[in-house]
């Protein structure tokens, strides 16, 4: 009897061994955003302290910060007025030395139809907090794939998304990822789109009313208080997984804190 192989998708090799820090776009600096970059901050020092030659970050958020951010989100009373990405990277670069860079803006297109400046980077990570948002990083990602031999390349999209209690992170591929030949898996090369694939799922789950939290208790209204770093700790692991395995059986997860259940999503 013929016994079915475990799908699995496999790090693409610069990744592994790369010449150069891999290049990774954060887009969004609140409450999750804030997060992940403290997890990259992690995952760099691990991955020199291995030998591997780390991460570059830059950080994408044209947002002040305001009182409605602290306690929620990274940030303290004396950088209220600043710019997000400005306080954070600031922050990391002070505390280990880093040459990470932020950019006072939103990563879209202007008004032109032309992409960012520094939009390319090996590793997009999003965390927005609306559809239109994920919608418009996918069209300038599917953009860039066509785009090749040059420095950057762009190879993977992780995007976090959350509501109040629940939340999901899927990886995508930008593109297909060469695999090697395998007698034990069976390799997928390309992981869809998040707005591929859960696209309906997304604009149904949007809410209604966007609109800033004009205090922290009216924001914890909106989002549970550990929605988003407990989605942090998961998501950024399937990145870990992705460098230190080399290999990932996941795509990524649907997270529930309300009554503490998660359901992985493999990458079939």
């Amino acid at each position: 009897m013929e016994t079915t192989k475990t799908a699995v998708h496999f790090t693409d090799n610069y990744l592994l061994n790369p010449t150069n820090p891999i290049s990774v776009n954060l887009i969004g600096a609140g409450g999750t955003g804030s997060k992940v970059l403290t997890a990259l901050m992690e995952i760099n020092e691990s991955l020199i302290a291995l030998g591997h030659a780390g991460l570059q970050v830059r950080v994408w958020d044209d947002d002040i910060i305001t009182s409605a951010n602290l306690g929620r989100q990274r940030f303290f009373e004396c950088e209220t007025g600043l710019y997000k990405s400005v306080a954070l990277i600031n922050r990391v670069n002070r505390c280990i030395g880093t040459n990470w860079k932020a950019e006072t803006q939103k990563f879209e297109k202007d008004k032109f139809g032309r992409l960012p400046e520094k939009a390319k980077a090996i590793i997009t990570i999003t965390c927005v907090d609306n559809v239109q948002a994920r919608f418009g990083v996918a069209e300038i990602l599917k953009g860039l794939s066509y785009r090749r031999n040059y420095q950057d390349e762009p190879k993977y999209w992780l995007d976090f998304g959350n509501s109040q209690d629940t939340g999901q992170v899927l990886l995508s591929t930008i593109g297909e990822i060469k695999q090697p030949n395998s007698e034990k898996y069976q390799t997928v090369a390309s992981l869809p789109f998040v707005t591929e694939e859960y696209g309906e799922l997304l604009k149904q789950s949007e809410q209604e009313d966007n609109t800033p939290s004009c205090s922290l208790a009216e924001a914890l209204e909106h989002q549970d208080l550990f929605i988003n770093s407990s989605l942090t700790q998961m998501g950024c692991s399937l990145l870990w997984n992705l460098f230190r395995r080399g290999m990932t059986e996941y795509k990524g997860f649907f997270h529930n804190l309300k009554d503490f259940r998660t359901h992985p999503i493999k990458v079939t």
